[in-house]
């Protein structure tokens, strides 16, 4: 994130907007988040970025319209259980700290469309996460998974999911019934290969950088690709389509050329039709 915390001088700092959108800056000092911001219960967003923290108020829970909260970057073991008293919380930055879970109350966060909580140490996915229908962005990288839930399909709503830097040796077979799905993110993992792809109908991006696979997978024509051997396979695509297109263009023009047949010699009744196109073994 990095829209409030230290700007690498001096104290870090917090950064809070309030319902009417006005900006306020207060400084971070012996890691305790400013008594301030606890007296504007009217807050909508709030980002303590950087800021050394290792807990968290409880009087959080009290920024009952908070809609953003920046925690990356800090020192948290835990996720602060006041977190999960925010009802319109729609994006939540947990990135670059010390989590190893998800609590499962954080369920309860029901409005949340965005999280970011890459940088950690989570060995297994949270299931508390197959609770929230409205997420739509999921950043996982740099984490310890090696393995995904097989009810990951019920997150049906979400969009893009970003697994990059975990401990995947094969490619997660649940991925393959993720049909909305737009942008996957599978760099630097341990993927050898790679299943067909081309049943993703919604996905458009797909990273598989830095993996020992040798080919790239099979994708719709839609989709960007990012890895190695993507850029030659690209081209061999967009070499294709052109090719395809031409000839189309070709058919076309060609049939656009043909003289009609006349009324006079045309079948009747819809009689002898194919016989009118391809021609007749006794014609000359």
């Amino acid at each position: 994130m990095g829209s409030g915390g230290s700007s690498g001088r001096g104290a870090p700092v917090a950064s809070a907007e309030g319902p009417d959108g006005s900006e306020q800056r207060l400084e971070v000092r012996g890691r305790q988040v400013p008594a301030a911001l606890w007296a504007q219960p009217g807050l909508r967003k709030l980002y303590l970025s950087d800021a050394g923290l290792r807990e968290i108020p409880e009087e959080l829970g009290e920024l009952r319209h908070l809609r953003t909260l920046a925690l990356d970057g800090n020192e948290l073991l835990e996720v602060p259980e006041a977190v999960c008293d925010l009802p319109r919380l729609g994006h939540l930055y947990l990135g670059r700290n010390g989590l190893q879970a998800l609590p499962a109350a954080f369920s309860q966060l029901q409005s949340l469309r965005c999280l970011w909580i890459e940088g950690n140490f989570l060995a297994r996915f949270p299931r508390a996460l197959l609770q929230l229908p409205e997420l739509r962005s999921l950043q996982l990288g740099d984490n310890r998974l090696a393995q995904l839930p097989a009810g990951l399909p019920r997150m049906a709503g979400l969009r893009g999911l970003w697994l990059y830097g975990n401990r995947f040796q094969e490619f997660p077979a649940v991925l393959l019934r993720m049909e909305g799905i737009r942008v996957l993110d599978l760099d630097r993992n341990r993927l050898s290969r790679f299943p067909d792809l081309t049943g993703l109908a919604a996905l458009r991006l797909f990273s598989y950088d830095h993996n020992p696979a040798r080919q790239p997978p099979r994708v719709r024509d839609e989709v960007r690709l990012v890895g190695d051997g993507a850029q030659e396979f690209m081209e061999a695509r967009l070499e294709r389509l052109r090719s395809l297109q031409e000839q189309e263009e070709e058919e076309e023009e060609e049939g656009a050329e043909a003289p009609p047949v006349p009324a006079e010699d045309g079948p009747e009744d819809g009689e002898g039709g194919l016989e009118v196109l391809t021609g007749s073994p006794g014609e000359t």
